[in-house]
């Protein structure tokens, strides 16, 4: 999935959210005062239900592997959620049209390579990226015993905030713990 993995890629970057890779986000989320999400990148759901376990309620998911086309979609679907919180595919042809899209209609936090930041095809949307959350490295491959080669942030779009972003480092884990507290019941 990075750029120095030797492994072939998974149709449409299809790699589910580990728990690990969420609960950086989760106390920012909590700080917007964001109840309900929409995830149109869902794949088989693990961001969704990390989500859920910890409070936040799902309007809309659905991914491109079931027909639905977030690119293309009526816009209106998005209507009524606080924001849009996904696991975008880190293609670029991809990722760029959906930081467009998406930070249009709704503030939008998205998951993916670290580096993104530090490249000349991002300077077009940094001024409306208002944070950066780093995640560190994240183990993509369940029953693996290591993590990907490249490290994640979670990076919020919003195209009316201008000025850039605000970058928050990684917690300790007594931190993060504090940060995030105990998930609400399924």
């Amino acid at each position: 999935m990075g750029k120095r993995s030797s492994f072939p890629r998974r149709k449409a970057d299809d790699y589910s959210t580990p728990l690990k890779g969420v609960m950086p986000v989760i106390p920012h989320l909590r700080a917007e005062r964001i109840v309900t999400f929409v995830e149109p990148c869902s794949g088989a759901g693990n961001l969704v239900a990390h989500l859920c376990r910890f409070g936040f309620l799902c309007a809309f998911a659905r991914d491109l592997r079931d027909g639905f086309d977030a690119l293309t979609c009526d816009p209106n679907i998005f209507q009524g959620a606080d924001a849009i919180v996904t696991n975008p595919p880190w293609s670029r042809h991809v990722l760029h049209p959906m930081i467009e899209r998406f930070s249009d209609i709704l503030p939008t936090w998205l998951l993916f390579d670290a580096d993104w930041v530090h490249t000349k095809q991002a300077a077009p949307y940094i001024d409306y990226c208002s944070t950066i959350v780093s995640v560190g490295r994240l183990k993509w491959m369940p029953g693996t015993k290591h993590s990907g080669k490249d490290n994640c942030c979670w990076h919020r779009f919003d195209r009316r905030h201008s000025g850039g972003p605000r970058f928050i480092g990684r917690p300790s884990n007594e931190t993060a713990k504090s940060y995030v507290g105990a998930p609400a019941p399924c």
